[in-house]
């Protein structure tokens, strides 16, 4: 099967999607993850082998029209004829105990139309051969890819705010805190370090905020006509903080109960549309020392 929906029990199944779309199909029957689906770790390799120098999508490549008929039941899931979607790589081994590869695999956000949607997927099938993923997995003694990868495919949701948040402090060390970071718009400014974000504290034990920071938000990611893009935050937002209190405790209460559900501390990356709180990845802190 070369296509898997992220509530089919078969995705969950690291071997065959790689370890994103393995997590997010766990946690999907629980917390508020996109719609969505994954390529198989088969389909990929084919792609990849196929794909060895080119920069198109040949038509008869392996699962082209199954990949089409997904996003068009995507379409219908979502209630749109050409939904916007993420692509995203999914290695076998990436957000696991002994490597994450956060960063390292390519992702493209605000992707719209069957052709655009395959190009995305040729692009992160090709990027597991890059050079800094190779740098990467040698340096945490993993080979990405080495057993295959799986490409996800989901609903991009356009938020309002972002958070990436530790259910364990990254900083100090300490598990009786979780930190979280936020800014406005997409998360990509956070994770890829664009924006000085806010900071929250959270006790554990009754999630009371035990100190905020206000950060210097001068950029933000909002969705453009070709994907993303980073724009200025207007001056009068930048001191203002891009989450209520209300909200850094729920995006703190969400990572405790994924923490509980995963049985480790996690890095989880989340947004907000409106009032409503979106799950986009969770994967283990792989920087704590031994408790």
């Amino acid at each position: 099967m070369g296509i898997l929906w992220l509530n089919d029990p078969a995705c969950q199944d690291e071997s065959r999607v790689g370890g994103k779309a393995a997590n997010l199909a766990r946690l999907s029957a629980s917390f508020r993850v996109p719609s969505g689906f994954a390529l198989s770790a088969e389909v990929c390799a084919s792609w990849q082998e196929a794909l060895s120098g080119r920069e198109t999508v040949p038509a008869e490549l392996p699962l082209t029209s199954d990949l089409s008929s997904a996003y068009e039941e995507l379409g219908k899931r979502c209630g749109a004829a050409e939904p916007a979607v993420a692509v995203r790589s999914s290695a076998v081994g990436e957000d696991g105990i002994k490597a994450s590869f956060a960063g390292q695999l390519e992702s493209y956000l605000n992707v719209t139309g069957a052709p655009n949607v395959a190009d995305a997927v040729r692009r992160c099938v090709q990027s597991i051969s890059n050079e800094r993923v190779a740098a990467y997995g040698a340096k945490q003694g993993v080979k990405a890819g080495a057993a295959g990868m799986g490409v996800v495919v989901q609903q991009f949701v356009p938020c309002d705010a972002s958070a990436v948040v530790f259910s364990a402090n990254p900083v100090s060390g300490s598990r009786d805190e979780v930190m979280v970071n936020a800014n406005w718009g997409l998360g990509e400014s956070i994770v890829g370090g664009t924006a000085t974000p806010d900071t929250f504290l959270i006790r554990k034990s009754d999630l009371a905020i035990r100190q905020v920071s206000v950060g210097y938000k001068e950029r933000m990611t909002v969705p453009s006509s070709r994907g993303t893009r980073d724009v200025e935050v207007p001056r009068a937002r930048r001191s203002q903080l891009s989450l209520t209190r209300e909200q850094a405790v729920e995006v703190a209460r969400l990572s405790l109960a994924l923490e509980q559900a995963s049985g480790w501390a996690v890095d989880v990356e989340c947004g907000f549309l409106g009032t409503s709180l979106f799950l986009f990845q969770c994967r283990p802190i792989t920087t704590l020392g031994a408790e």
